[in-house]
């Protein structure tokens, strides 16, 4: 049973629809459709749910047409994809004269009659869903178990039986199988009795010689094991620990985790390092987010003629020039699937090389064959330029989500409401989540707001340290006296192996007394896979309410990047008891200096959660953060 159907243009305007319910039912549905598939570009799949619905949809490039259907998503109907391509082809065949003619004007002064031939394809779609013949079991005559004959089920008495030596019987039993094939020969060659005797002798003899070759092997198997000595003493089950010779044997003296630096800047004393190596850029504005360059490729073009100005420009002649400039190009005729099919090919191997996913790139080049299957093309316009400029349109507005995050103004409203701001950064091992936290750190610092650094990763070795000298170098830079007394960050640990979401809580309320602006939680790096961890981060998320939770992932990943993202939302989403779980608002996206032009992982971490970048890691030091900018992105991903 269908709940609706719907027929409307790329612009907005309803032509028909068909309710099998309330009256209002498609109303959401379809605007969730458009908002977060249509606009998004991401038509790679033609299903999408939305709460209790599954919609289907079709598009019509010539006409700019949608046509949507709506059923729930517990009913399992067959017949669905034959109704829309029935009804698309009924729809356009008998309204094409009224399209071409008048145009946009046809669409806001026509009237769509349709309902009589929509029930009418309908009726026949239930009908050729329910007319299919049921799969019929076989015959007796039709399986293998037939073509057997009694004659190879029947074993003879003495008979080897029909199987492969070499995969049910070990060495020793094929000489056993070689002796024993060879004793009835001897025996009937010295032996002149009568046939019955010689195959009880044959078989006697067999048996002694397989007991003699037992006992012989056996023996022998004995004088070896007695040879070989005996261990004088046997080694000591399990593992000592080794114990270093050093000066200091006490664990106290290594022990750094000192509760009593919370708050205290005494604790932390000034470390004495080279600003310039931490800042890098020193001509750069402070608290600015400069967003990634890019080069054009006119200007990557304009280069290599400066750079090779003798070099002559090659030209064809006569008519091999003039066909070679027209080859390719559509005269004023719809693109159908076999003629993007090869160009559509070639671009997903170049996404694929580029380190985007390969489930993602087949997906973005199945969406930009539907947008452009049946659109009525230029005379001088050739299929790849075509191709190329809907796929770059398509990523630019992936890389362009719904939401954008603005921290600056974020902060700033909690600031009105009397509140710190809060940051979770999460992900997996060795990504650079302390590091990329401790640029954001200076960032936010150098656009005047106070920083709280709660060391929640209680696991690995050296992450409260690491923390603690990152306070110590950004108090270096920014101290008190530059800032009216005020300490601009301090760091807030309760030192290993302590709950994370308990400190993530005081810190939070510690953060709340003391005025800090902003808190930012640092947790420790956990694999998508293991689900004590990821657990104990969805507590942490539920218990605190963040008013950010950013994953920090490194641009290095290809088909990686989608399997962690969509594993850690899942995780989120199950470990969490609140009925609109907290997931992942936003990306960093770390070690982009490192890639050159593979930028892929940005579309795929984009696409698979339709979460912002928010920010780039493009370095080691403090200055090394960057905004993303989509068409640098696009640039480096379709540079041949």
């Amino acid at each position: 049973m269908l709940d609706f159907f719907t027929i409307f243009s790329k612009g907005g305007l309803v032509l028909w629809c068909f309710q099998g319910g309330p009256a209002a039912a498609a109303t959401a549905p379809v605007n969730a459709l458009i908002r977060s598939v249509l606009l998004q570009e991401r038509g790679g799949n033609n299903s999408f749910t939305h709460e209790a619905l599954t919609l289907k949809y079709k598009l019509d490039n010539q006409f700019e047409l949608v046509f949507v259907v709506g059923f729930q998503k517990i009913l399992t109907l067959t017949y669905v994809d034959k109704l829309i391509d029935d009804v698309h082809k009924e729809f356009r065949d008998k309204y094409r004269n009224e399209f071409q003619q008048k145009g946009t004007l046809g669409l806001l002064n026509g009237t769509f009659d349709f309902k009589d031939d929509f029930m009418r394809l309908l009726r026949d779609a239930e009908e050729s869903s329910k007319v299919r013949a049921p799969t019929v079991m076989k015959t007796f005559e039709q399986s293998l178990k037939s073509q057997k004959t009694v004659k190879c089920m029947i074993e003879t008495r003495g008979e080897k039986p029909k199987e492969k030596v070499k995969n049910k019987k070990n060495k020793g039993s094929k000489k056993e199988g070689a002796e024993a094939g060879t004793a009835p020969g001897k025996a009937s060659a010295g032996d002149k009795q009568p046939s019955g005797d010689r195959e009880e002798l044959t078989k006697d003899e067999i048996l002694q010689k397989n007991r003699e070759e037992f006992f012989r092997r056996h023996m022998k198997a004995g004088e070896k094991s007695s040879k070989s000595p005996k261990p004088e003493a046997q080694k000591e089950k399990g593992k000592k620990p080794r114990v270093w010779d050093l000066e200091n044997s006490n664990a106290k003296v290594l022990d750094y985790s000192n509760s009593a630096t919370n708050g205290s800047t005494e604790a932390c004393p000034v470390e004495e390092f080279d600003p310039d190596a931490a800042l890098g850029d020193r001509n750069r504005e402070p608290g600015r987010l400069y967003d990634l360059e890019y080069e054009s490729d006119e200007e990557a073009e304009e280069e290599k003629v400066a750079q090779n100005p003798s070099k002559p420009s090659v030209k064809k002649g006569g008519l091999g020039g003039m066909f070679g400039m027209l080859k390719g190009l559509v005269g004023s005729k719809s693109l159908t699937r076999e003629d993007m099919d090869p160009v559509l090919e070639k671009m997903k191997d170049h996404l694929i090389a580029k380190n985007v996913a390969a489930e993602i790139a087949v997906q973005l080049c199945e969406s930009v064959a539907k947008k452009l299957e049946g659109k009525v093309m230029g005379t001088f316009t050739t299929v790849t330029s075509t191709v190329k400029q809907a796929l770059q349109e398509a990523l630019v507005q992936i890389l362009q989500p719904q939401r954008r995050v603005d921290v600056l103004r974020d902060v700033m409203d909690a600031q009105r409401h009397r509140r710190p701001y809060v940051v979770t950064f999460c992900g997996v091992n060795g990504v650079g989540k302390s590091t990329n936290l401790a640029k954001i750190s200076f960032w936010l610092i150098e656009n005047g707001f106070s920083v709280l650094i709660a060391a929640c990763d209680t696991f690995r070795a050296g992450a409260v340290e690491q923390l603690r000298t990152h306070t110590r170098r950004l108090n270096a830079l920014h101290p008190p006296e530059s800032h009216g007394g005020r300490t601009m960050v301090q760091l807030y640990e309760k030192g290993y192996g302590k709950d994370a979401a308990g400190i993530a809580m005081e810190a939070i309320a510690y953060a709340r007394n003391q005025g800090f602006d902003v808190v930012l939680v640092d947790t420790a790096g956990r694999m998508q896979d293991n689900a004590p961890l990821m657990t104990a981060l969805a507590k942490l998320i539920a218990v605190n309410t963040p008013d950010l939770v950013l994953f920090v992932g490194e641009a290095l990943v290809g088909n990686e990047a989608v399997d962690q993202l969509v594993k850690f939302n899942k995780a989120l989403a199950d470990h969490s008891m609140a009925q609109t779980p907290r997931l992942i608002d936003g990306i960093v996206l770390t070690k982009f200096d490192t890639i050159d032009d593979k930028v892929g992982a940005a579309i795929s971490m984009t696409y698979i959660t339709s979460k912002p970048i928010v920010f780039v890691g493009t370095g080691q030091t403090y200055c090394d953060l960057r905004s993303l900018n989509a068409k640098a992105v696009v640039a480096a991903l379709m540079k041949a």
